[in-house]
């Protein structure tokens, strides 16, 4: 019976106490987790209650009003974040192309159709904020926003304004939205949810230290592209802003073709703004690490300004 003496535990040199412990630090983990999974499932839940209806009515009537004095039809397909699935209700704009079907205003120039639109939406829409931009016309109604870009379908190719909003230019509304429901696909349909809570978190920053969605989602494709950790929305909401603080430095390629860079905004590679816009992305960064290491939903809450 003598033997070595190996194969059993000395309890005596291990204090349960600190087994207490070590268990109650498990549990206060898995705990805090699922609070925190809970808290970001909710807050999703919420921006995807959004006014379809309300929207579709919208569009309806814009629709009806710029076909009243031209022959031929007007489209209105979703664009930006709604045709990607990322829109946050309160927090992005209504993006529509404006495809205009064996109209006179085809021989038009962008310049002419935009001021086309802006006439007919002002006389049917008086008593809202009717904007005509280089690019796009956007009416403000009470619950939402809604930019309409005059676009032509030229065979299998769509034209809308090009930079300068002089001329007509071919781009591929598709293929970013494709790159980025692939890879949200591969991701197991986590992408996108992270990519709304981030808008979430931008839309807290004051104006001129915000993303727009589109460079905020243009970014996300860059940063998880070769994405290796865990597929939680909050390990990734904390890889984005861990990475977009530093990506967020140089101009990023714009697939569509709608523009040279999604990000011309910000200027040029290292700008200032770039610079300011980078601070904010680092700090919220940090802020969310600090929620983390402390397991403090409190914190989580008061990122998103709740």
């Amino acid at each position: 019976m003598g033997g070595s003496g190996g194969g059993y535990i000395s309890w005596g040199k291990i204090d349960p106490k600190d087994i207490n412990k070590d268990l109650h630090k498990q549990i206060s983990s898995v705990e805090y987790e699922n609070e925190v999974a809970g808290f970001l499932t909710s807050l999703l839940v919420t921006f995807n209650d959004r006014a379809t209806a309300s929207i579709n009515t919208h569009l309806e009537e814009i629709r009806k009003a710029l076909e009243k004095e031209i022959e031929g039809t007007v489209d209105l397909n979703y664009g930006g974040s709604v045709a990607k699935h990322t829109y946050v209700d309160g927090l992005s704009d209504i993006d529509s192309l404006v495809i205009l079907n064996k109209s006179e205003l085809e021989n038009k120039s962008p310049e002419e159709v935009r001021d086309y639109f802006y006439s007919r939406l002002c006389d049917r829409f008086p008593n809202s904020t009717i904007e005509k931009g280089k690019l796009a016309v956007t009416v403000k109604f009470g619950d939402i926003d809604i930019q309409l870009l005059p676009s032509i379908k030229r065979g299998k190719e769509f034209q809308i304004a090009d930079a300068s909003g002089t001329k007509w230019s071919d781009i591929s509304p598709k293929k970013f939205s494709q790159r980025l429901s692939n890879l949200n696909q591969k991701m197991g349909n986590k992408l996108v949810p992270t990519v709304k809570l981030a808008k979430a978190i931008i839309f807290t920053l004051p104006e001129k230290r915000r993303l727009s969605g589109y460079h905020a989602e243009a970014l996300a494709v860059d940063i998880f592209r070769d994405y290796g950790g865990r597929m939680t929305t909050k390990d990734m909401l904390k890889y984005f802003f861990n990475e977009a603080g530093k990506k967020v430095l140089t101009p990023i390629a714009d697939k569509t073709g709608q523009s040279k860079v999604v990000d011309a905004y910000l200027g040029g590679a290292k700008n200032i703004n770039r610079g300011v816009v980078s601070d904010s992305l680092s700090r919220i960064a940090r802020r969310l690490e600090k929620a983390d290491l402390g397991q403090n939903l409190d914190s989580w809450k008061q990122i998103f300004d709740l």
